[in-house]
């Protein structure tokens, strides 16, 4: 067993994981985990993937993986050479997508100009649709208009007399204008804000909520911890998949939850059924949540 693996086995032991655990939260398959902490490299598919395991390892135990890489370099195998291929790769792709583009560009000119004449049928035919309905909208109005004055002159002389009684009455019934309540005043939304975020470190701030209800769902497998403001631990475990597996805490008498987090990415944070969106990138897969409550005045 090489200093490596015996450093990465001891930080492993220390946090009371397994292998199995260990698997869980990398995604990594158990018998290359075992390589590493031996230092048997040549199960593996390559250097790339020794390098890309050990780093995934590290940081899942809160290692940090340049430091590692600088520690024990003569023990890690380089992957220099496994690039050449990658970059031969990369040319071979830009000259493919430079082909595609000059295919597109012959196409293009032919697609416009069949986009232009059928825009120009079609204004067409909406000016010729819009002058024939005009035409026969105006012979309508005409014969509407005949027979309107005809009516007109039949019922004139019969409302002569009740025009005036009519419109007393339209004084006399006009009704009260309606008064409008005042829209009810809106409540203030829970607000959560970032104070501070450095390294794997966030720290959050809750205000405008009666309540501080903290809930931890895993996506896939995560190992947890939560402690309250004292130190106090209410949960450390590995959370997996499902609502079942979820861990709540109702921390608002105390007003402090310190969470942390072994695979971000397959983690979700609730704040008073609120999600909490990570201030640090995933990628960052360990990471140290504080949250500070701040309750109503």
């Amino acid at each position: 067993m090489t200093e490596l693996g015996n450093r990465l086995k001891e930080a492993r032991l220390a946090k009371n994981l397994s292998l199995d655990d260990l698997q869980s939260m990398t995604k990594i398959q158990k018998r290359y985990l075992v390589g590493i902490e031996e230092g048997n490299y040549s199960s593996m598919p390559g250097n790339f993937y020794v390098r890309a395991f050990i780093k995934q390892y590290a940081e899942s135990l809160g290692l940090n993986p340049e430091e590692i890489f600088e520690t024990y370099k003569n023990e890690i195998p380089a992957s220099h050479n496994e690039e050449i291929p990658q970059q031969i790769s990369r040319v071979k792709t830009h000259k493919t997508i430079s082909e595609n583009s000059t295919r597109v560009l012959d196409v293009m000119p032919k697609v416009l100009i069949a986009v232009f004449v059928i825009g120009i049928a079609g204004l067409l035919y909406y000016f010729l649709s819009r002058h024939s309905s005009d035409i026969s909208n105006q012979s309508l109005n005409k014969d509407h208009a005949q027979v309107k004055v005809m009516t007109n002159e039949k019922v004139k002389a019969n409302n002569n007399g009740t025009d005036s009684q009519t419109n007393s009455q339209k004084t006399a019934e006009s009704p009260k204008k309606q008064e409008t309540a005042p829209p009810p005043a809106e409540t203030a939304k829970q607000e959560i804000s970032v104070v501070q975020a450095a390294g794997r470190n966030t720290t959050y701030s809750v205000k405008n909520a009666d309540k501080f209800v903290v809930k931890v769902v895993s996506k896939g497998s995560s190992w947890i911890s939560i402690k309250d403001s004292t130190g106090k631990s209410i949960y450390q475990g590995t959370l997996t998949a499902g609502s079942a597996d979820s861990q709540t805490a109702d921390l608002t008498s105390d007003r402090m939850a310190v969470i942390r987090i072994g695979n971000a990415a397959d983690t979700d944070i609730f704040v008073n059924d609120q999600k909490l969106q990570y201030a640090i990138p995933v990628t960052q897969s360990v990471q140290d949540i504080t949250i500070q409550y701040v309750p109503k005045s």
